[in-house]
């Protein structure tokens, strides 16, 4: 394999320096990075202002998927005489690279490129090559058959612009692309599209198709490259490039790759998908994969926020289908367990009936948190208000048991403490007549037995519940949960800061109105 040499094309002193690159049989190029050019332009202007020979730099690494061969390339600096003139700078120093491809001795065009930070590629090319393969050599050379350079400006990535040129001389470019990155696999198609170098495009799609898209990120990179695809109009209007964007058009509708985030059944709506989703979870037998996945679908919910966006239309309509159902068998089960004979059963019985009331009252907090991540649980707080009989034969299930469903009640008083949900008046009266107390009986179990149970945030929210009601109803209800808090201590829930707002609103202020 002969080298390829650069010609001083200027007057003035020349610093010639090598780097390796790799050449396959069929004339693939690597180009070295622009950071190594950076790099072996800082070394040379180095060396020339301390006035010494300049030494070799370190060869950069080469990409693995390229065997390296041996051969080199050139890199010209024009440098002026250190005697007669002033030092250069590296903003005035500009990198000159030649690059030839094919058979070098019936080369009839030089294509340049002129990149950032003064990189400049001459490429010896062969005119039937580039316009058999590009749609873009094809209309430039078509317009002037004696044109014998093609000047490309601002290339962003010189780089690939060489390999993809390079890649006009491999017979099959699909096996060029093994074991590249999906992010360089992208910036070839860029420049291929760009370039209307339509084998290139196949085979990069065929890649992108076969291979894995490792995080949201690199799928975000791989769809937005493939709309910019779609909707590039290219250049002009001529026939040629008219053809060439109705064939690219038709590769990426036809491309299986969208497959991945784009469904082609039309039949079975999203919703119904995600009712099926929960309706699984909500039935599962195994307690850890039921506990993972409740805790990974609600995490999925609340980053989509699928509701207010409008892309996935969660129905409210299903989900509290799913929380009364899930109600009936939870009564179903405290009739079960509080029937005079129950404790005559075995203990297998009873613990079925105890994993039974575990299990939904568990699935109907998943249900109440959906929906307040959903600003959708006004209406659920009136389902529970409304559910006197449950809340009656609470009393006379065991606190190991029943502790679960005042978990529901402590987090409805939360939602509506932090403004998630907005029940009315009325509403709220009912629910702290219904559940306040079976919830005060259950809270010394419920510090205690039960994980991410945040005792202040709990306090706070029923505080705030109670403040919003009428003068009266708050006087009845902190005077009687005083009593049951200097009777049972830290088992009581502490709402001295509810309390102490009370006692201003009602001793307080109405001697500073009659000051006034």
């Amino acid at each position: 394999m002969s080298d390829f040499k650069v010609r001083k094309l200027e007057s003035g002193h020349a610093r010639i320096r090598n780097v390796p690159i790799a050449v396959t049989p069929e004339g693939f190029w690597c180009c070295p990075s622009p950071a190594v050019l950076q790099k072996t332009l800082k070394n040379t202007n180095h060396h020339h202002n301390k006035h010494k020979k300049p030494t070799s730099p370190a060869p950069p690494s080469l990409p693995p998927e390229i065997p390296p061969i041996e051969t080199q390339i050139e890199l010209v600096a024009e440098t002026p005489d250190p005697v007669t003139a002033p030092d250069p700078s590296p903003e005035t120093q500009q990198r000159k690279i030649s690059v030839g491809f094919g058979r070098p001795e019936t080369s009839d065009l030089k294509v340049v490129l002129y990149g950032k930070e003064g990189i400049s590629v001459s490429i010896s090319a062969h005119k039937e090559v580039l316009s058999e393969n590009s749609s873009f050599f094809l209309e430039k050379l078509g317009i002037d058959s004696w044109v014998t350079c093609i000047e490309l400006s601002d290339c962003d990535d010189v780089e690939i612009y060489v390999e993809t040129i390079g890649l006009m001389y491999c017979k099959e470019v699909k096996n060029r692309l093994l074991k590249q990155s999906v992010p360089r696999v992208l910036r070839l198609l860029k420049v291929a599209e760009s370039l209307g170098f339509k084998s290139c495009i196949i085979s990069c799609l065929d890649y992108l198709e076969a291979v894995p898209w490792v995080g949201e990120e690199e799928e975000e990179s791989v769809l937005s490259s493939i709309k910019a695809l779609q909707l590039n109009t290219n250049y002009g209007t001529s026939t040629t490039d008219s053809n060439y964007n109705n064939s690219v058009n038709n590769i990426y509708q036809a491309s299986p790759l969208l497959r991945r985030v784009v469904s082609s059944d039309t039949t079975t709506p999203p919703t119904e998908t995600l009712s099926h989703i929960m309706d699984m979870v909500l039935k599962s037998t195994d307690e850890r994969a039921r506990r993972e996945m409740k805790t990974l679908v609600l995490k999925l919910l609340k980053e989509n926020n699928l509701w207010i966006s409008g892309s996935v239309d969660i129905c409210a309509e299903t989900l509290y289908v799913s929380c009364r159902i899930c109600l009936e068998v939870l009564l179903d089960s405290f009739k079960q367990a509080s029937e005079p004979d129950f404790a005559g059963n075995s203990l297998e019985n009873r613990n079925t009936v105890y994993k039974k009331i575990n299990l939904e009252a568990d699935n109907v907090l998943w249900l109440v948190e959906i929906l307040c991540d959903r600003n959708a649980a006004d209406e659920f707080v009136m389902i529970w208000a409304d559910q006197d009989e449950l809340a009656q034969l609470h009393a006379v299930l065991p606190v190991t048991c029943r502790h679960v469903v005042s978990r529901i009640t402590a987090r409805l008083f939360v939602g509506i403490g932090k403004g998630e949900i907005l029940p009315s008046k009325e509403t709220k009266s009912a629910l702290l007549n219904v559940w306040l107390k079976p919830l005060m009986h259950d809270y010394n179990w419920l510090q205690h037995g039960c994980r991410n149970f945040d005792r202040k945030i709990v306090e706070e929210g029923i505080g705030r519940t109670i403040l919003t009601l009428p003068l009266e109803e708050q006087r009845n209800i902190l005077l009687a949960w005083l009593g049951s808090f200097l009777q049972a201590g830290d088992s009581c829930p502490n709402l001295q800061r509810a309390f102490e707002v009370w006692w201003r609103r009602t001793f307080v202020r109405p001697y500073v109105a009659d000051r006034n």
